[in-house]
């Protein structure tokens, strides 16, 4: 596929945890690679002596997506370009999930459905436990994750980092566990271990419940999406936008 060359209206500069956080709630929804709409993503928002700058103490967005993550109001998951990551607040987040869900190539399969029925009954599952329900090894557990969040009846709920050897270094290698968006944004929740006054986010502390019901068609969410990402990109190709969110 090509790319299409053009600039966005709004360039947020992400350089550190805050800035990325903020940089997802000006654009609402965004991928975190580099795609086909050139300038729409993290990366490209990111300067590049932080997107790999494995010499310096930061770790750059690979690390600053667990604070967007725990700042618990935006939604993080394989949900563009056919399961690519990205980031989207609730506000377009519950559009996407309003359009998707009325899709019936997105209706999920009977394995699909266990893994929701194990979310319901436990609240979060992790890549390992899916390998256990579905009796599968990694990949295809990752893959029936990704196509759930496609269909986005599951995102991230929290990423862990792991720190290793004698030193326990933290070295970017991290876990993540998964919920559904109800069960992530609509359920009274009590702030994360560590999280205060002092956390640099403006809200998501403590957590507030919120809706992710809207009062319009599936049609009019795909509207009010295209929009949007047009009215941040305006020279994005609809048949591009479209193609992001279909």
């Amino acid at each position: 596929m090509s790319i299409v060359r053009h600039a966005p209206t709004v360039r947020p500069e992400v350089v550190s945890p805050e800035t990325m956080y903020r940089a997802v709630c000006r654009l609402g929804i965004v991928p975190f690679f580099e795609n086909p709409i050139t300038g729409w993503s993290v990366e490209e928002l990111t300067p590049p002596r932080f997107w790999f700058d494995g010499d310096g103490p930061e770790l750059g967005p690979w690390d600053w997506k667990i604070d967007c993550v725990q700042s618990g109001d935006i939604a993080y998951g394989k949900f563009l370009w056919g399961g690519k990551a990205a980031f989207a607040t609730v506000e377009w987040y519950r559009e996407l999930m309003n359009y998707r869900r009325s899709l019936p190539k997105y209706a999920p399969t009977p394995d699909q459905q266990k893994i929701l029925n194990f979310l319901a009954a436990n609240g979060s599952v992790s890549i390992k436990e899916v390998r256990g329900l579905l009796g599968v090894k990694k990949g295809p557990a990752d893959a029936q994750i990704t196509k759930l969040m496609m269909q986005c009846r599951v995102v991230t709920g929290d990423i862990t980092r792991v720190y290793r050897g004698e030193d326990l270094h933290y070295n970017g290698w991290q876990v993540s566990s998964f919920c559904s968006p109800e069960g992530l944004f609509e359920t009274d929740a009590e702030p994360l271990p560590g999280a205060g006054p002092a956390a640099p986010f403006p809200s998501g502390f403590p957590f507030e419940s919120v809706s992710l019901r809207v009062d319009h068609s599936p049609a009019e969410s795909l509207r009010r999406l295209v929009e949007h990402i047009k009215e941040v990109y305006p020279a994005a190709p609809e048949a591009l936008v479209l193609k992001a969110l279909g």
